[in-house]
């Protein structure tokens, strides 16, 4: 301050001295008239400079000028420097933000005062079948069609959510959406959505499995306990008391095979995945399940053409008698749903990729498509009547599920009424390998032929 005082003073001296000079005290005033002319000038020049910088509003290219104005304009250029720092940890946090939100599992749609849609991620576009860039401005309500969520969004009560289906549910492939909305800011929403399929599921299997289980146990309970009250209550002659015993027999019989399942299923849970260091031969395997579907059709009085591969040339890595039992499950299944006179037949073969295929055909009545994704759930059943008269469980397809899974292959159901039905297992090519070829029925019944009851 003290020196552009100084430094005014001076210019007006200078000036003054130099009119003095020419023109005496007269050119003195005049003198001094354009020394401080002189310094107006130069200090508008200096503002100019620094105003036009600030007008572009650019951090770069600030001018270097000194006095005042040029203090003015360092520090302008301190706070735009400032603030452009500031800018830029903001867009930077803001990008942080929405790569969160579009990683999501989640699904995010942000909508205006209006309702109309202003961004959502792609796991929005996955569940209500929106295209981020088409849809924008469009209102959710036009979009989202379910009067479920219609009802939830204008009557304004935000604290519970809604349950819709997902435009993409269809009979065979279910989807169900959770939807929440939240306010924020000036009249603005935030819609979540979040798949609950499988949870919904989940929930309906762990209801279905404790009913069904309930169920189960109780029927035989109860034929258990008319029979032995029978038995202690009358004087029965000696061909009815051993029907009696017999069906007794039966019905614990069923109950042993049921806890067994439920405990192959717990143990299959529970323990580690099978390793690949135990081979076993696919025609060892084969001739265990031909061997006890044979004593099933003839325990069941039914005459099938059972056929199955007279050599098998692979083996597989894995627990045997876990594969034995997914195997065995699916032979014994086609076995119980063909009608007598059918047919019954198992191949084995391998993809271009490797993989071993283990196919279960039969020519019973098929099954419709809308039970088809269901069946691998325990106790579910096509036909209740028919599968208790069978003698199945309920819960062999569970244990086919969790066995080849445990093996890291996959089980594939083709079936359609009144067509039959195929149940494949399929196992990856690592756990596959060439063996020599070894006669399927070389200690079981001959491969091919009918069975009698």
């Amino acid at each position: 301050m003290t020196l552009r005082f100084l430094a005014f003073a001076c210019c007006l001296a200078l000036g003054a001295l130099a009119g003095w000079l020419l023109g005496g005290s007269a050119g003195a005033a005049a003198g001094v008239a354009a020394g401080a002319l002189a310094w107006f000038t130069i200090e508008s020049f200096r503002a100019r400079r620094v105003l036009r910088w600030l007008r572009e509003g650019q951090l770069r290219g600030a001018p270097s000028v000194g006095g005042w104005w040029g203090e003015a304009g360092e520090r302008a250029r301190r706070a735009l420097a400032a603030r452009e720092l500031r800018a830029e940890d903001a867009e930077r946090r803001l990008e942080a933000f929405l790569d969160a939100i579009r990683g999501s599992p989640n699904g995010v749609v942000l909508l205006d005062p209006q309702g109309r849609i202003e961004w959502c991620n792609q796991t929005a576009s996955l569940h209500f079948g929106l295209d981020p860039v088409r849809d924008l401005q469009q209102h959710i309500v036009n979009l989202v069609r379910d009067p479920d969520f219609a009802g939830f969004y204008h009557g304004g009560n935000y604290t519970r959510d809604v349950i819709v289906e997902a435009p993409a549910s269809s009979a065979t492939r279910p989807r169900r959406l959770s939807l929440y909305l939240h306010p924020y800011g000036e009249g603005r929403r935030l819609l979540l959505s979040r798949d609950v399929t499988e949870v919904e599921q989940a929930e309906a299997m762990r209801r279905d499995f404790v009913a069904n289980v309930s169920h189960e146990i109780r029927t035989p309970l109860t034929v258990l306990s008319g029979f032995v009250e029978t038995l202690q209550t009358l004087d029965l002659p000696k061909e009815e008391r051993q029907r009696y015993l017999g069906m007794m027999a039966q019905q614990a019989q069923r109950m042993q095979t049921l806890v067994q399942d439920l405990l192959t299923l717990s143990r299959l849970e529970g323990s580690p995945l099978p390793g690949k260091a135990e081979w076993t031969p696919v025609a060892s395997l084969l001739a265990q399940a031909e061997q006890e579907a044979r004593a099933l059709a003839a325990n069941q009085g039914k005459r099938l053409d059972l056929r199955f591969p007279e050599a098998c040339s692979w083996q597989v890595a894995g627990a045997a008698s876990e594969l034995q039992s997914a195997l065995s499950n699916l032979v014994s299944n086609a076995v119980r749903y063909t009608p007598g006179g059918g047919t019954v037949e198992v191949q084995a073969r391998t993809g271009e990729d490797g993989r071993l295929e283990l196919a279960v055909r039969d020519s019973g009545p098929g099954i419709a498509a809308d039970h088809l994704p269901r069946l691998t759930e325990r106790f579910y059943r096509v036909d209740r009547s028919r599968s208790r008269e069978s003698g199945g469980t309920g819960l062999g397809l569970a244990i086919v599920k969790h066995v080849v899974q445990r093996h890291g292959g996959e089980l594939r159901i083709e079936s359609a009424p009144r067509a039959g039905s195929t149940f494949t297992l399929v196992l990856p090519a690592g756990r596959v390998r060439a063996a020599e070829l070894t006669p399927a029925g070389s200690d079981a019944p001959p491969a091919t032929g009918s069975a009698a009851g």
